[in-house]
């Protein structure tokens, strides 16, 4: 790490202007945002990345596989492993759960050895697999090499959307080769069908179907080879305890000279072979290595200059251009190269190659704070991401909470479709289906299994249309006796419900408007005014016992990746409401102060790994906190939280592989750290306002998509001034802490003055 850190602070000597001792990127630069990104941030520790070649919001990830089996194995690749399985193309970015590593590729030398892996001891790594060290390791956006030390083999990816590039330097040996290993997958996944054809001397073709997080995963692969090759299929079963687990593996062989390279060019589709094939010939027709890698990188500077910063500090700038890379993986193109994609009814579609259809959609992490990024530096990509949705809730029956690949995982909780319709709408952008984006969104608030696509399993029903929203809608609230999470989901719907009745009322449905503001104050159910906690109430009206605010139980009890302290704040649609039921503005605040002294301890019998990042009771590694520390500003006291801002920024992120305190989730750790660090965080979507946060850097230059721009610079910045005196918003002095994303959109300049006094900022 040490090496890339000292790598990029020479590339700011190259590439910057220096301008009063600060770091600026500036327009008259040949600037190379990438140069200050750091793909291994959030690699170690639990924050699931990985440091894998790829462009934005790529269909394929090439990269590294360094475990098979436990929660580190989230994305393939682990920095506390010091070796390598190969380079599977498909993986998850950040998340908690596991899938894909599909179709591994590993270069060879000498004797192949297939040898099963449950045969090993260790059961993390093939019998193929080679050490490495990351001293030899090198990631930027867009490419990744290593050199594995068991073969003398470098190894480099590259990609674009649909395709990946290999280039292994080879030693010389009669037996050098590859093995394609379709077996081969994260975690415990059981793989369906697999099949390879060797279609000619360099050319392969493979298709496998694996059942895991999603539950049916069909993926074709299409893959040439710069130099033949001879082949052989593998095909057996082996037996793991009771079980015999079908086999299917690609050994190819040919003879190598000294500093030899050998390409591979790969295509992944979701549709069928063809699909597969033609995303190749479409995005890969030559074997231009570092053609591919100059353009995967001028792809992420076009994504990263929409936001330039200046500070001294390389590592604050290291993470926040870390955190916009983390923050444009995900959502995934998922339409072919042709037009033609898989939809949430396992059909084959002919979509718009000009307006397609992605993937990966978190809405349970992401509508938090990505969402609302996005609004603000692309709002056309966030509207495409809701037609998107809207598609695939036509083809399946109703908008995922969670979609994989086009299949309904039925993970997490909520309707957050409705956040992100109503949080675009009210910003002005609404290049989409309006009318189907609010039928879409009252569909997922009644519970109604009848249309769910007939694809979908049974068993996964109670998932994707928990029981839970029948009581919501009958009882007025979520009995604990009748469903798992009751609270976190009440008060989920709560806030869900509230963006139905806006557009509800923006559309002049003002049934439905009615209907939903009464359901968005069904939080009140859930706190119980003796303990001032939001606490489970079963269906006879009585609270659950015994109660501790402590306790833990993962995906078992009243909450959802947190307990009572953390939930009891979940209510961003009515802070004031809140603020009432706990006894006006000074109980509000000794409330909340007692979220962030209380001890860090938990209970439980299975206390949740999602809770982490403690300040107290405060959990950062987790989305249910990420919007309270800006409750403060609601009730006159701006100084805490530009105070617990300031922790979390200086504390909770780093440039280093363990730099995140919880799992990355598909982007919306980063998203809060970038949002933040600018000096602002959105409470609650779906109402465009913006809460003033503690800004980090001198200067924030955001560029708007119609060619404006919105500039925040401060006064005084440093790490002990983390305070803030004034504001001024265009010249006008602000009176409280808030702005409207109108005011940003229209462009203009924010000044804030910076001080080491904490207290009410000035109004004169």
């Amino acid at each position: 790490m040490k090496n890339n850190i000292l790598s990029h602070i020479c590339l700011v000597i190259a590439l910057a202007i220096q301008t009063t001792g600060c770091t600026r990127l500036t327009e008259d630069t040949d600037k190379d945002y990438t140069a200050f990104v750091n793909p291994f941030i959030g690699t170690g520790g639990h924050g699931h990345t990985h440091p894998g070649a790829m462009v934005p919001h790529g269909m394929i990830q090439p990269g590294p596989d360094t475990r098979i089996h436990g929660w580190d194995a989230c994305s393939g690749y682990y920095y506390g492993d010091s070796v390598i399985n190969g380079f599977a193309h498909t993986r998850l970015s950040g998340t908690g759960c596991a899938d894909f590593g599909d179709f591994l590729l590993m270069p060879t030398v000498g004797e192949q050895d297939i040898t099963y892996v449950g045969e090993k001891e260790d059961k993390n790594h093939c019998a193929y697999a080679s050490p490495f060290s990351h001293a030899a390791e090198k990631a930027e956006p867009g490419y990744y090499s290593v050199f594995l030390s068991r073969y003398g083999v470098q190894a480099e990816l590259t990609a674009t959307e649909r395709t990946a590039l290999h280039r292994y330097t080879f030693p010389a040996n009669s037996k050098s080769g590859f093995i394609l290993d379709l077996d081969y997958a994260i975690q415990e996944q059981t793989n369906q069908i697999m099949d390879v054809e060797v279609l000619n001397d360099t050319t392969i073709r493979a298709y496998k179907r694996n059942v895991w997080w999603a539950y049916q995963q069909d993926i074709y692969f299409y893959a040439r080879f710069s130099k033949p090759f001879t082949a052989q299929v593998v095909r057996d079963t082996v037996k793991t305890g009771a079980k015999e687990e079908p086999r299917c593996k690609l050994l190819l062989n040919f003879a190598t000279t000294e500093g030899e390279q050998v390409l591979v060019k790969a295509a992944v589709s979701s549709v069928d072979y063809e699909g597969a094939e033609n995303n190749l010939m479409t995005e890969m027709p030559t074997w231009n290595f570092e053609g591919t890698r100059s353009a995967a990188k001028q792809k992420w500077n076009n994504c990263l200059k929409k936001i330039d910063v200046l500070t001294d500090d390389i590592d604050r700038l290291t993470i926040f251009y870390t955190a916009l890379y983390h923050a444009n993986i995900s959502p995934n193109l998922f339409t072919d190269a042709d037009g033609r994609y898989l939809g949430m009814d396992l059909q084959v579609h002919q979509g718009d190659v000009e307006d397609p259809i992605y993937t990966i959609f978190s809405l349970w992490d992401t509508f938090r704070a990505l969402h609302p990024l996005i609004s603000i530096i692309e709002p056309q990509q966030n509207e495409a991401y809701i037609r998107s949705l809207i598609r695939k809730g036509k083809e399946g029956g109703l908008v995922p909470k969670w979609d994989c690949v086009a299949n309904y995982t039925g993970c997490m909780i909520g309707y957050h479709i409705a956040s992100l319709v109503a949080d675009a709408y009210t910003k002005g952008y609404r290049n989409f289906d309006v009318d189907a984006a609010y039928k879409a969104c009252l569909r997922v608030a009644e519970y109604d299994t009848v249309g769910i696509s007939s694809v979908v399993p049974k068993w996964l029903y109670p998932y994707i249309m928990p029981v839970a929203r029948y009581y919501k809608n009958t009882m007025g609230y979520v009995p604990c006796d009748k469903d798992n999470e009751a609270v976190a989901k009440g008060l989920e719907y709560a806030y869900d419900d509230w963006c139905i009745s806006v557009l509800a009322e923006a559309l002049g449905d003002k049934v439905n408007a009615g209907k939903y503001s009464h359901f968005a104050k069904g939080y009140i159910h859930y706190f119980d005014p003796d303990t001032r906690f939001m606490r489970g109430k079963d269906s006879k009206g009585s609270w659950r016992t015994p109660f501790d605010p402590y306790r833990s139980n993962h995906r078992a009890d009243d909450y959802c990746e947190g307990n009572a302290y953390q939930w009891s704040w979940f209510v961003p649609q009515d802070v004031e409401g809140l603020v009432s039921l706990l006894g006006g503005e000074e109980a509000f605040a000794a409330k909340l102060d007692s979220l962030f002294d209380a001890p860090s301890e938990l209970t439980g019998e299975d206390v949740s790994a999602d809770i982490s990042g403690l300040i107290g009771q405060y959990a950062h590694g987790n989305e249910p906190s990420h919007h309270i520390t800006h409750l403060y500003n609601y009730v006159h006291r701006p100084w805490k939280t530009q105070t617990l801002v300031d922790s979390v920024l200086q504390h909770q992120y780093a440039n280093a592989p363990d730099g995140l305190s919880g799992n990355e989730d598909c982007g919306q750790m980063s998203a809060w750290y970038i949002l933040n660090s600018m000096g602002f965080y959105q409470v609650c979507p779906g109402n465009p306002v913006y809460s003033i946060g503690r800004p980090l850097f001198a200067e924030v230059t955001i560029h708007l998509p119609d060619g404006k721009a919105f500039v925040i610079r401060t006064q005084n910045n440093s790490k002990v001034n983390k305070y803030i005196e004034s504001v001024k918003l265009n010249g006008r002095i602000l009176q409280t802490p808030f702005f409207t994303h109108a005011e940003m959109a229209a462009g203009g300049e924010m000044e804030i003055v910076m001080t080491d006094k904490p207290g009410r900022w000035k109004t004169k």
